[in-house]
């Protein structure tokens, strides 16, 4: 009887040690395939309602979801982004596509070229012309011989040749202002400028400035009516990282397209987010930003949103090249990782 109940403990003894084994077996696989990523992610610029997606993505969720955590750090426009991109500060950064694209493709440049666009957040570019009602300029045309305001070496001012010769502008005598773009409405209000040029959904603090100084709406001139095939602000990573690890690219890329729907659809709940995680950022501001862009975000229509074509991506090539901002040679594969794109 004493050598069965010695006979039973030692038995249960390793069971014992065989479960425990089985489970530390179990923590350790639990632990690996729960072992996030970390990646950093740079704005398009600032804390603005243009950018609110990330931290909607954040907050939702979406990137703890994909098995990735991401900082999220505050861009300082495409230039300074890039050179985030480039030195590997950063593995993703949102910017103007079409600006990259003719800092890439321009004749001895130095910018930073292995950039791979993911995902489009907006299907057109936001690039526009603005003037005040009543000061003579009620069509593209009447810009001849006008000074024009905008920040300085800007995608607005590169652009504008291949606009104005598509608009038929006649763009003898038309001279350029560079302001800081703080300064864009002060600068139509105050009379320095005769136009601006800026983003589509900075419409209203420019009609802030313009109110307040001489009660004055603005008209509006999207390049987009004369370069529709342009995009505008896009997700990009280094050539490197989508060529080394795809899987990475494709889960950060879905989780951040899950964050720009949501943006769309709930616009108030993503401004006041945004004013949560950003306070000196107007949640009413960021919503109205986020209002003003939605049209060019669904513009390839809902079930495209985010999307980039080879056949899209070849026209606005085409269109940059006939515009004389981007030398020969440019093709759709050096500029998009297309097989982000696919969904299988």
């Amino acid at each position: 009887m004493i050598r069965s109940n010695r006979t039973t403990t030692v038995l249960c003894a390793a069971l014992t040690l065989l479960a425990a084994a089985a489970c530390d077996s179990n923590s350790g696989s639990k632990s690996t395939s729960s072992a996030k990523e970390h990646i950093t992610y740079v704005t398009a610029f600032g804390a603005a309602g243009r950018d609110a997606f990330a931290w909607v993505a954040e907050q939702k969720g979406y990137f703890r979801d994909a098995g990735i955590d991401v900082q999220i750090e505050l861009g300082k426009a495409a230039g300074e982004n890039l050179k985030a991109l480039a030195s590997g500060k950063a593995q993703f950064t949102t910017l103007d596509l079409t600006g990259a694209m003719i800092s890439a493709g321009a004749k001895n440049s130095t910018a930073y070229r292995d950039f791979r666009a993911v995902l489009a957040v907006h299907q057109r570019t936001l690039v526009s012309i603005m003037a005040m009602q009543g000061s003579g300029i009620a069509t593209p045309k009447d810009l001849k011989g006008k000074r024009i305001a905008a920040a300085a070496n800007s995608v607005n001012q590169m652009l504008f040749p291949g606009y104005a010769r598509l608009a038929g502008i006649d763009a003898t005598g038309v001279r350029w202002i560079a302001v800081q773009p703080v300064q864009l409405g002060p600068a139509l209000a105050s009379g320095k400028a005769d136009a601006l040029s800026t983003f589509l959904i900075g419409r209203p603090t420019i009609e802030k400035a313009t109110v307040q100084a001489r009660s004055k709406h603005v008209v509006v001139f999207p390049y987009s009516t004369y370069l529709p095939d342009l995009y505008g602000n896009a997700t990009v990573t280094s050539a490197s990282l989508a060529a080394k690890s795809p899987d990475l690219v494709k889960r950060f890329r879905t989780a951040l397209l899950k964050g720009l729907k949501y943006t769309i659809q709930h616009p108030d709940e993503a401004g006041k987010l945004l004013h949560a995680k950003h306070p000196e950022t107007d949640a009413a501001a960021a919503t109205a930003e986020i209002k003003l862009m939605t049209p060019s975000v669904t513009a390839e229509g809902t079930e495209n949103i985010g999307l980039i074509t080879e056949t899209r991506m070849q026209r606005a090539i085409a269109s940059l090249q006939s515009a004389g901002v981007i030398q020969p040679g440019m093709t759709p594969q050096d500029v998009v990782d297309f097989a982000a794109m696919k969904t299988s």
